[in-house]
């Protein structure tokens, strides 16, 4: 069946496919894409060639998507990617270079969030402690308000960050912790976590020599209070390209993720493909290995 939320494709099954070919995955370089809980409005990351990251939004109306436009709150100075609206619909997140407030330069990149109002969504504003005091990326949340990211530890070399979270205390966050080695297992750039709203699974990518090529997505599931083992999702998702960046949709329908190809000194290319996630979790579901 053909939805409209889906741009009218004809929904994939167990291979991964690209996302709505000639509108958001173009012979530009796209990834992390978001949709609101009632699939009507979207945001992505897209990137021109020899240009900086920008975040494009789209909305559903009377059954037709409208065309994709900057986001409205795209800077003059400094550059944003990597958007996230978070399970109720009234948080947008995204990372970006741009100056902080009573400030006129970039200070590096920091998280910013911007809530929902009526007619649309609000001024952003960048996230405080403890997300502000450290490198903080691809930031996703659960239901309940928790946060989960890419981070690392003072003094860490770049491939050796990780995922971390951050509890959500009535709203406020005292501080930052290391998801554990059913996770952050031994290997590199591990990055870009996706949380499931219930916090039941999570997905990321990552390097490790029993790999398909470059970057790999992974997927661990919480059972009885504890994190599986990280499982390699398969020659369905990955490929010798690269793979990062996943989501699913709010109808818990389809995994999202961008494979791309990185050549030093030359063009780059990539696209956000998706896949029927329901399939693939049972699939996967089977290999488990609880950890303590």
């Amino acid at each position: 069946m053909k939805e409209a939320s889906y741009f009218g494709q004809t929904p994939p099954g167990i291979i991964a496919e690209v996302f709505a070919p000639g509108i958001i995955s173009t012979e530009n370089f796209e990834f992390a894409i978001t949709f609101s809980p009632q699939m009507d409005e979207l945001f992505f990351t897209r990137r021109k060639p020899e240009a900086d990251n920008e975040i494009f939004h789209m909305k559903l109306s009377d059954g037709q998507w409208s065309n994709p436009e900057l986001a409205f709150f795209t800077p003059e100075i400094g550059w944003d990617f990597e958007p996230h609206i978070n399970p109720k619909g009234d948080r947008l997140y995204f990372g970006s270079l741009r100056p902080l407030p009573d400030s006129t330069k970039s200070s590096g990149l920091n998280q910013w969030m911007s809530k929902k109002i009526p007619n649309g969504w609000g001024e952003p504003k960048p996230l405080d402690s403890p997300f502000k005091d450290r490198f903080v990326m691809y930031l996703t949340s659960s239901e309940n308000g928790n946060l989960y990211f890419t981070s690392r530890d003072e003094g860490a070399e770049r491939g050796d960050g990780g995922i971390y979270r951050a509890i959500s205390e009535g709203g406020q966050y005292s501080g930052v912790e290391r998801m554990g080695t059913a996770i952050n297992f031994d290997g590199k750039w591990i990055a870009h976590p996706y949380i499931a709203p219930d916090e039941s699974y999570i997905i990321f990518d990552g390097e490790h020599d029993s790999g398909f090529g470059e970057s790999d997505l992974y997927i661990s599931f919480k059972q009885n209070g504890l994190w599986t083992e990280a499982i390699n999702m398969g020659p369905e998702v990955n490929t010798e390209k690269t793979e990062m960046c996943p989501s699913v949709s709010p109808d818990g329908k389809y995994l999202f993720f961008h494979r791309g190809v990185y050549i030093d000194g030359e063009k780059e290319s990539g696209d956000i493909m998706w896949i029927d996630f329901g399939l693939l979790k049972e699939k996967l579901l089977s290999q488990t290995v609880v950890v303590n």
